[in-house]
């Protein structure tokens, strides 16, 4: 699994890289057929932005999450995109 992480308007610290690394790595618990991952980290003004887009084997999956934390809106945006990748393997199984 390859993560590309871009930040526009902000600078991807150390802290900040790992921190999503951790996060995303737990996405692999629950499908194992993630090709690529790309991470947008995105300052609105007063607004935080994570999005994100992940490459699957069948598929892609995108999701976007505002908050004022950075931190808080990578929380929310994995919330996102854990549910969207359980959906997408249960599709893959009844099929």
């Amino acid at each position: 699994m390859q993560i590309n992480l871009t930040g526009r308007h902000v600078d991807i610290t150390d802290s900040l890289k790992d921190y999503v690394d951790s996060k995303f790595s737990k996405l692999e618990r629950h499908f194992d057929h993630i090709n690529n991952i790309h991470v947008i980290l995105n300052v609105e003004k007063l607004l935080q932005v994570a999005e994100a887009k992940i490459q699957l084997s069948g598929g892609e999956i995108f999701a976007v999450h505002e908050h004022n934390d950075m931190y808080a809106a990578i929380d929310g945006l994995m919330d996102k995109l854990d549910r969207q990748v359980i959906k997408h393997k249960e599709k893959l199984i009844r099929h």
